[in-house]
């Protein structure tokens, strides 16, 4: 029996997702929770094989929580299943151990087929976050791939702004950012915002790999 664990913000899709899976021969939902610290509540309690986890949750999200699962408890697997294919979301949450990333509205079958899989020790990633993925870590696996930034950029960037950057190099989300450097959320998003301004820079991703090519997390401790 495969037990899971089913964490969304919203009522009607866990429910749903409850009857629907409780309805799959081999399949069990042991509880269900509406942010991410009853996730951890209830994984002490429960043990499932298997979280269904959305990533926009109240008091903690959900990659914050598949970092602390996979910490913890590694052998638990972990399905996001969300709405967003946001490459901050996508990145972290693979990065910290997430074995399946799947876009809401994919169907019954394959979201059945996604546990099955998953805790079988495989993967499974929706065909438009997995071509992302791919595109993502070819361009990563090139030894001369390199995030090109304007000199003039770089001198521009505050103390504050090197220590934000030295976070997101570590793979840190916007609230522990916030907790370690006692912002706000809001504030370090803003922060964020025009460090990607004055560096050129698409996404938090390239900030990412940026970052680990220069270093910033010895920047900080050098200045």
């Amino acid at each position: 029996m495969i037990k899971v664990l089913i964490a969304d913000d919203q009522k009607l899709i866990r429910q749903s997702l409850e009857i629907v899976l409780n309805s799959r021969e081999g399949i069990k939902v042991i509880d269900v929770a509406s942010d991410g610290q009853q996730v951890i509540r209830s994984i002490r309690r429960e043990k499932p094989d298997v979280i269904l986890m959305d990533i926009r949750m109240p008091k903690m999200d959900g990659v914050s929580c598949t970092k602390i699962i996979k910490e913890n408890n590694p052998e638990i697997k972990i399905i996001i299943l969300t709405t967003f294919d946001d490459d901050e979301y996508v990145y972290n949450a693979l990065r910290f151990g997430a074995s399946g990333y799947l876009l809401k509205g994919v169907s019954m079958e394959e979201l059945e087929a996604a546990v099955r899989t998953v805790c079988s020790g495989g993967a499974m990633i929706n065909p438009d976050v997995a071509t992302k993925v791919l595109k993502f870590f070819s361009r990563m696996a090139q030894p001369e791939y390199t995030i090109p930034v304007e000199k003039q950029g770089v001198e521009e960037l505050t103390k504050t702004e090197w220590k934000i950057i030295a976070q997101v190099e570590t793979g840190a989300t916007n609230k522990e950012i916030a907790e370690a450097l006692w912002l706000s959320d809001g504030t370090v998003r803003n922060y964020l915002s025009t460090i990607l301004n004055k560096l050129e820079l698409r996404d938090r991703t390239q900030l990412a790999i940026w970052a680990v090519q220069v270093n910033a997390s010895k920047r900080i401790f050098d200045d």
